[in-house]
């Protein structure tokens, strides 16, 4: 395996590590945002191994789920988990500081739904 796919896998899995660690401490902003970071990380690297190449400077994980044929069950989750990359850091693009806006039931269902995708693109890969 490349070392750049390897090192986006790894980082995508410590960063929802650590996803995981801030939902339970509360901090669900920074649980929502890791959840993003991680799926980014982890669909660029499915996406060199099926496309050969780089996919750029993209943070859109639907463009990202469409090219590497991800199923489509997961559309609606990347299309509310792309956003935040930013939301979660900005209060002026969340409307308020980001730490008051997120709460437990909606950054769990990232957290649920971030771990059925990992698993999925990880069992993709094992079959290559």
């Amino acid at each position: 395996m490349k070392e750049e796919i390897k090192n986006l896998i790894e980082q995508g899995e410590k960063d929802f590590e650590v996803a995981q660690k801030n939902f339970k401490i509360e901090e669900y902003y920074v649980s929502a945002f890791l959840c993003q970071q991680a799926i980014e990380k982890i669909l660029k690297a499915y996406f060199i191994i099926i496309k050969g190449k780089s996919a750029g400077a993209t943070h859109s994980l639907i463009y990202l789920a469409k090219e590497t044929c991800i199923p489509k069950g997961f559309y609606d989750f990347l299309g509310s988990l792309t956003p935040e990359f930013i939301t979660t850091r900005y209060p002026d693009v969340a409307g308020d500081a980001p730490y008051k806006l997120y709460h437990k039931d909606k950054v769990e269902v990232y957290l649920n739904k971030s771990s059925e995708l990992i698993k999925w693109i990880k069992n993709q890969i094992n079959k290559q």
